[in-house]
């Protein structure tokens, strides 16, 4: 009876190994599958956007594509120069208003909030990042382009109004991983410079935020990306103007703008040089990746 007993528990024992076996070969397989679909999706993107771009771009023309200044799909003029120029400058528009700010609020957060704040900060900067940007965009054509507009003069529809709006869009991303990167840093760091002597200012921003470059860079090249790639808020605050912006109150264009104004009734050239537009647009997004990717390689 006791060697039956011992074989039954023997048998049972080999099939909940040979059970867990199984599953973990089946976990596997699907997590196999999961990064196959997503690597595919990324190449398909990709393969789309640029075998559909170059053509288009050689009949345009390299040269008269990048650098023309004259965006009018109506009139069959393709130069993004202006384009670029505009998506550049809102993007730095957006960190003037959004970095200091953001910067500020996750040192407050992390080291100077009382708790019962915190539990109401928190919650209030993921709701911030869940706003849909389409909001924010109504929101900066109803509030913010009149203060504009009663302030400087002009229409409202320039660089200092998307500027705000995307910088207040950037914050959820800039606040969060600031504050999270600042709290990775060892306590003994921020404990180490007191005892030497640094007041708290002192301690935070010289021993916390350099032990904390890399998330904090992190940060900020994501609301770039954020920025850069925005769409619904930008084309309802920018004016749509292709041109130069002389003047923080002069309209402009973006690459998003453009893309989202024309797509909807395009074809031909006109479609295969929005799809440019959208190449042109995802290369500056690899970039930032890459950025992303050596930053975290450096912290490692």
């Amino acid at each position: 009876m006791q060697q039956q007993a011992q074989a039954a528990a023997e048998e049972s024992v080999a099939k909940i190994h040979v059970g867990a076996a199984v599953r973990e070969v089946g976990m596997k397989v699907i997590f196999a599958i999961a990064a196959v679909i997503f690597v595919a999706a990324v190449l398909v993107i990709c393969i789309y956007l640029f075998a559909r771009a170059i053509p288009g771009v050689s009949e345009i023309g390299w040269i008269n594509f990048f650098f023309g200044e004259d965006w009018a799909l109506g009139m069959d003029l393709f130069g993004i120069g202006t384009l670029i120029v505009g998506t550049c400058l809102s993007t730095v528009g957006a960190l003037v208003v959004g970095v200091p700010i953001g910067l500020l609020t996750a040192v407050f957060m992390a080291f100077y909030c009382p708790r019962w704040l915190y539990k109401f900060l928190k919650p209030l900067t993921n709701i911030l990042a869940g706003i849909p940007s389409i909001v924010y965009g109504y929101f900066g054509l109803k509030v913010v382009i009149p203060l504009v507009r009663n302030a400087f003069g002009g229409a409202g529809f320039n660089l200092i109004t998307s500027s705000l709006v995307l910088g207040v869009m950037i914050l959820p991303t800039i606040i969060s991983i600031t504050e999270n990167s600042l709290r990775a840093v060892p306590k003994s760091y921020y404990e180490g410079s007191l005892a030497l002597g640094a007041t708290k200012e002192r301690a935070i921003f010289r021993t916390m935020f350099p032990a904390a470059s890399s998330g904090v860079m992190t940060a900020i090249i994501l609301g770039v990306g954020r920025a850069i790639g925005e769409t619904a808020a930008i084309t309802l605050l920018c004016g749509n103007i292709a041109q130069f912006p002389t003047s923080l109150t002069d309209p402009f264009v973006t690459l998003a703008s453009a893309i989202s104004s024309g797509m909807g009734y395009s074809s031909g050239l006109r479609l295969e040089a929005l799809v440019g537009c959208a190449a042109v647009l995802f290369v500056f997004v690899l970039i930032i990746t890459v950025l992303i990717m050596l930053l975290k390689k450096k912290a490692r």
